[in-house]
């Protein structure tokens, strides 16, 4: 069976998420591709590491895409993140306006794409993403659940 790209780019982003697993932080994992199909960035969580409560993956890729290309807008780009960004990270997405989201597991408690206060939804928000969800959620929550369980 042959992979689709934003099968192959999730794969990218748990990658990610398992190695900021391997160095103790939440296993989130994120990956922003330009029009071409280009990683223009890939980062983990990494809020202990960094001393940064907005080190969120989300965050810390688009960061880096944005100095990468040399502008905050990052029109055109695909952002791949292994969970239901925040309210933080969906604010990012929207002040970026980036064109398409694509999340692995829905986050009941934390999430505010299509939970909580679905950040795209209110009228307040200026630009809203493309969403697409639920691809290798399983497997996104499962790398969480496992993290979490062996910490308590």
């Amino acid at each position: 069976m042959i992979e689709s790209f934003d099968e192959r780019m999730m794969r990218r982003a748990l990658e990610e998420a398992r190695a900021a697993a391997v160095a103790g932080e939440a296993p989130i994992g994120a990956v922003l591709v330009d029009e071409e199909g280009s990683i223009l960035a890939a980062a983990g969580n990494a809020p202990i590491a960094t001393h940064d409560p907005a080190g969120h993956a989300e965050i810390r890729a688009m960061r880096a895409a944005a100095e990468k290309i040399g502008n905050y807008r990052l029109s055109g780009t695909t952002l791949y993140v292994t969970l239901e960004p925040c309210a933080m990270c969906a604010g990012a997405i929207s002040h970026a306006r980036i064109s398409r989201l694509v999340f692995g597991a829905d986050d009941r408690k934390g999430g505010a794409v299509i939970h909580g206060p679905k950040f795209f939804d209110q009228p307040t928000c200026h630009w809203r993403p493309e969403v697409t969800h639920g691809l290798f959620g399983e497997e996104s929550a499962s790398l969480l659940r496992d993290f979490f369980r062996a910490r308590r």
